[in-house]
């Protein structure tokens, strides 16, 4: 049980922002799915101005889907995602490893 405890305590909390049926939504989950780690959905109804101008105060005014936080710091996009992946820095995030994988990559 404590290896579990602590197993959520080494894990980043995750944040994505989408609507439904966006492929790029569909593709960065996927992603994180993959890697095996669960995250907080904020499902935005089309239209929904109010909630998605919540979500550009969070990302610097960007207002495409998705939107992407790892323990509040904002990722990006789906691109910037995949980027984080191939460049072999997503997985030390996704630990929470507090930095030891390179500066903040937005």
């Amino acid at each position: 049980m404590e290896e579990m405890e602590q197993d959520k305590k080494d894990m980043a909390f995750i944040e994505i922002y989408t609507w439904e049926g966006c492929p790029y939504c569909i593709r960065a989950k996927a992603l994180l799915d993959s890697k095996g780690v669960a995250y907080k959905e904020y499902l935005l109804e089309r239209g929904d101005e109010a909630a998605r101008d919540r979500m550009a105060e969070r990302s610097a005014g960007r207002r495409s889907m998705p939107q992407i936080f790892i323990d509040g710091r904002h990722i990006g996009g789906c691109d910037d995602l995949h980027a984080l992946d191939a460049a072999g820095k997503l997985d030390g995030l996704l630990k929470n490893d507090n930095g030891k994988n390179g500066p903040s990559p937005a």
